[in-house]
């Protein structure tokens, strides 16, 4: 009886083995325009993190099947032959799963025209966590979902059954993808990954924590702000990478009904929308100093007035609106170890977008595409948010002027790679800009 259950799992672990083997590279699978494809390191970390899971699988399984066959085998507890053919097929559905992660990612480059811009948000992404001398970024890939929301699954970070993704992965929503939208939430997500390779929140959640337990009034707005700060660092870095396109972004997502404008929820990571938006104009100006924040946050807080009662939480929103201007010069001017005495606004280096410098640069881009194909993506998608919010160009403008971008960088990065393998000698010469 033994031996008949024995050679029941050992067949089963046949049937393991066989399935394995249909599971393919995606080189060999995926079909897309050469433009569509991920960046080399992308694919081959991705690549080489399944297939090493693969092997590891597909010897275990050979294992099993050289022992499940042998006379030692037989002489086993069924029972005991059954918990080890358990233990390697929850090795199997984890393969799988992984495999599932990113081909639900890939999978999309082979739709017409979204393929190519997801391989254009690749690059922009790779251009906003860009700090050289600071760290060696991971490979970025995106992809879209439905959904009012982003997200980021973040290079290191734990894969469902064990493992660590080797790449980042960002989720956008299809809603998001029409003009400088994008980059608000692509930057926002971006902003998730470099913070965690800064480690900013645990030398910050150290500082609030300490304002949190003092003895005053504020103690409790600054608990908020302590709970609020991995989504307000995200915001921070994606203003400092657009500029006011992350913020008008932001507008767009959180333009709900009241009840949810105002709503103040224990578990939401995200602050309260009202004060978001006003916290992401007050960021600006900051970074920024210009008129233009303090209109645009006239504007919102016309759009959505505040109560005489914030259902209770009245005096918290005072407390909060007062100690916001103290957070943003705490946020700005952090000085984590990573970043060695340099500030978090000195390291962004963002006078590079400043409105002045935008404005400046328009009349230039506004008449020759290859001057804006020349620009790196985080300049060429805030000068165009930029001259969107001047109402120098319509929406209409925007979203073709955003997706010739997508497609261009696509291209390029594609056009670059190849250059460079062709070159025998590996010659790092760039093509030049494409009309």
């Amino acid at each position: 009886m033994a031996s008949d259950a024995v050679g029941f799992l050992h067949t089963e672990a046949l049937a393991l083995m066989s399935r394995l083997e249909l599971v393919q590279p995606f080189a060999l699978t995926d079909t897309m325009v050469p433009a569509a494809g991920l960046m080399p390191a992308a694919q081959s970390a991705i690549e080489a993190y399944l297939v090493d899971g693969r092997s590891r699988l597909r010897e275990a399984v050979g294992e099993f099947i050289r022992w499940s066959s042998s006379a030692h085998a037989r002489r086993v507890e069924p029972a005991v032959a059954q918990r080890r053919f358990t233990f390697l097929r929850l090795r199997f559905n984890v393969v799988l799963t992984h495999l599932d992660i990113f081909a639900h990612a890939i999978s999309q480059r082979s739709e017409h025209r979204v393929g190519v811009w997801l391989s254009g948000m690749d690059m922009a992404a790779q251009d906003a966590i860009r700090l050289p001398g600071i760290y060696e970024p991971p490979p970025i890939i995106c992809y879209l979902e439905r959904g009012g929301g982003g997200a980021i699954r973040r290079a290191r970070t734990r894969l469902p059954g064990g493992g660590h993704s080797p790449v980042a992965v960002i989720r956008m929503p299809r809603e998001r993808m029409v003009g400088t939208g994008i980059a608000s939430s692509l930057f926002h997500e971006v902003g998730h990954q470099a913070a965690a390779l800064l480690d900013l929140a645990t030398s910050l959640h150290e500082t609030l924590g300490s304002l949190a337990n003092q003895q005053r009034p504020e103690a409790l707005a600054w608990q908020l702000w302590d709970r609020w700060l991995n989504e307000i660092l995200a915001d921070f870095w994606a203003i400092a990478r657009v500029g006011i396109g992350s913020t008008l972004g932001l507008i767009s997502i959180v333009t709900l009904p009241r009840v949810f404008v105002f709503r103040l929820s224990n578990d939401d990571p995200h602050p309260v929308p009202w004060l978001r938006v006003r916290l992401s104009c007050a960021i600006g100006a900051a970074l920024f100093p210009d008129p233009q924040w303090q209109e645009l946050e006239r504007v919102w807080m016309t759009l959505y007035p505040k109560p005489a009662a914030m259902s209770g939480h009245g005096g918290l929103f005072d407390l909060l609106e007062s100690t916001m201007p103290s957070l943003v010069t705490l946020i700005a001017n952090h000085r984590p170890r990573r970043l060695k005495g340099r500030s978090l606004k000195e390291v962004l280096e963002v006078d590079r977008i400043a409105p002045w410098r935008l404005r400046q640069l328009w009349p230039a881009l506004a008449s020759s595409r290859r001057a804006l194909f020349a620009l790196t993506p985080c300049i060429a998608l805030a000068a165009i948010s930029q001259a969107r919010s001047d109402q120098q160009i319509d929406p209409a403008q925007e979203r073709e002027l955003v997706g010739a971008l997508l497609t261009h960088w696509a291209l390029r990065g594609t056009l670059d790679m190849s250059l460079f393998c062709a070159n025998a000698k590996g010659g790092t010469r760039r093509l030049a800009a494409l009309a």
